[in-house]
């Protein structure tokens, strides 16, 4: 696993990721690519005195860029993207371009400089509008969003590169991911960081829909789990597949809220507007697949994970 590369490192996840690679005795270097297009320097402040971090300030769509930030690098962790449903029904050309451009810069980079493993960013929007719960990998509906396309072609970009080229790549749909550094800000962040952020200020969140809508809330240390097992693995059978990382367990948005609320003994009521396009009903994963081939097992359940989220959010709430 010795020298890695997040791209996307100043984000959510990949800072999270970065912060854990650092810390482990396997690791000889963690170099971070990023345009803080929605990360942030603050998420990476922290490694920069680290003796085994590396930054290099680029984007996935310049394939110089990307070039410049493979060298001397042994397996690639790809989180770099844009987010968010909403944002790609806005502006499908620019989700189009970092999402799949991007990924293709960064597929070609590891297959030109002999970078054998990729492990890359999915989304359990993929699945559509495939009526099947819990999801299967192996069975998809039809894409309802530009985002869900964008992963889409690149999970079929990445099994076309394992085709025909020596190319291994683990794709992980993640599911709802949530945790310390997720945005709370601006009209695209995510439902967790939002109710918090509302609690905090006294003010109440909006729920698009009913609220009994249902996801695969994720714990951001299980998705840890899953890409560090997924970076280290060397169980030939784990390679060129796509995998649900989740909880395996559902919840709907009115009970979430009820958690976080209770966190801060709070009483107010959230605020419930028109459900948003593109967006589905019910989410539910079966993790079968990466329990068996990876060795995943989600150690932190979604009560546990959203009090350590709020307390987090707290203490950094300035």
């Amino acid at each position: 696993m010795k020298r890695i590369l997040i791209t996307g490192g100043a984000g959510f996840i990949g800072s999270n990721l970065a912060e854990a690679l650092l810390n482990r005795s396997d690791v000889e270097l963690v170099r971070v690519l990023d345009n803080f297009s929605t990360g942030y320097q603050h998420n990476i402040d922290e490694f920069l005195k680290h003796p085994k971090y590396e930054f290099v300030e680029g984007d996935i769509r310049n394939y110089e860029d990307v070039l410049k930030a493979v060298k001397d690098i042994e397996v690639i962790s790809h989180q770099a993207a844009l987010g968010s449903v909403p944002r790609s029904l806005k502006d499908p050309m620019t989700s189009n371009n970092v999402n799949v451009l991007g990924s293709m810069n960064v597929f070609h980079a590891a297959k030109e400089s002999g970078i054998d493993r990729v492990v890359y960013a999915s989304s359990s929007s993929v699945y559509g509008d495939d009526p099947l719960s819990p999801k299967e990998e192996d069975r998809l509906g039809n894409v309802l969003s530009p985002y869900a396309a964008s992963k889409r072609s690149i999970e079929m970009y990445a099994r076309a590169f394992s085709n025909v080229y020596p190319f291994r790549f683990i794709g992980m749909r993640y599911f709802n991911v949530f945790g310390p550094r997720q945005n709370a800000q601006g009209a695209y962040a995510a439902v967790i960081p939002q109710f918090i952020t509302a609690i905090l200020k006294g003010e109440q969140p909006t729920i698009f829909g009913d609220g009994t809508q249902t996801r695969d809330f994720t714990y951001i240390d299980n998705v840890l789990q899953m890409n560090i097992k997924a970076l280290s693995t060397d169980n030939k059978d784990a390679f060129n597949k796509f995998y649900n990382v989740a909880c395996g367990s559902t919840t709907s948005l009115n009970r979430v809220y009820e958690i976080l609320a209770g966190c801060a003994q709070s009483t107010i009521k959230p605020i419930y507007a028109e459900p948003r396009q593109g967006d589905i009903k019910d989410s539910l994963a079966n993790i079968s697949l990466a329990q068996q081939h990876i060795g995943y097992k989600p150690e932190i359940q979604i009560e546990e994970g959203l009090v350590k989220t709020f307390e987090w959010f707290k203490k950094h709430n300035h």
